[in-house]
């Protein structure tokens, strides 16, 4: 049988530090760092921290947080342990407005793609992008056969780059969007390259909103360690 995609859960929260965190000392601000990731990391099946500072949007961070086998309950459990997790920090780190959604089977392929991102496996890469995806009313009115037809050609020019990863997350009425587009690259420039030709596809004219984005540049603790 041919390999799905899973539904798991994803969510995406840029984390910015405040004013009291960096008041403290050096060593007082490693141990508020760590008994938060600590107590984070506890609640979910994957966290992935993201450098945000300087590329945008005015976080420091960005936390990629995923939970496996995504059932009725998940969602009232993995919000629990974020709220947990971030109570004692609270004086000292803020979380913005989140991205978050659903992970599910597409309608356009009947196989799980080679290119989709796995958060629960190790090797990530360097960077990442997230965005919102909105589309029009008129491309949810035209038939699933014209919505696939012109996907197609979206999905072709993805292939051309097949260093670059992507995950799609359902958000229909969770969120105001409903998609949340996340893309997974060692290289930005061929990223860009990739949004670029995207612009000129037959679907584009249906997008409605895909903004704000959020870059990131992937970092270890002792990467943070070196800045924060």
């Amino acid at each position: 049988m041919a390999e799905q995609t899973p539904i798991t859960l994803n969510h995406f929260a840029p984390a910015t530090f405040t004013p009291a965190y960096w008041a403290l000392a050096p060593g007082a601000r490693a141990e508020v760092r760590r008994a938060w990731l600590d107590r984070l990391n506890h609640g979910v099946d994957a966290l992935h921290l993201y450098q945000t500072f300087g590329l945008g949007q005015g976080a420091d961070l960005l936390l990629w947080t995923a939970m496996r086998h995504a059932d009725a309950t998940a969602p009232a459990r993995f919000f629990a342990a974020l709220a947990a997790a971030a109570a004692p920090s609270r004086p000292y780190i803020t979380l913005g407005s989140p991205l978050w959604g659903f992970t599910r089977p597409s309608q356009y392929t009947k196989t799980r793609s080679t290119q989709e991102l796995d958060p629960f496996t190790g090797g990530r890469a360097r960077y990442l992008v997230v965005y919102p995806f909105v589309k029009s009313a008129e491309w949810y009115l035209s038939s699933r056969e014209e919505r696939g037809r012109m996907m197609g050609g979206h999905i072709k020019v993805g292939k051309q780059y097949p260093e670059i990863t992507q995950l799609l997350l359902y958000s229909f009425g969770l969120q105001d969007q409903e998609f949340v587009v996340v893309y997974e690259m060692d290289d930005l420039r061929q990223f860009s390259g990739l949004v670029e030709e995207l612009r000129g596809t037959e679907a584009r004219p249906f997008t409605v909103r895909d903004w704000p984005l959020h870059a990131g540049v992937r970092q270890s603790s002792e990467e943070l360690a070196t800045w924060l």
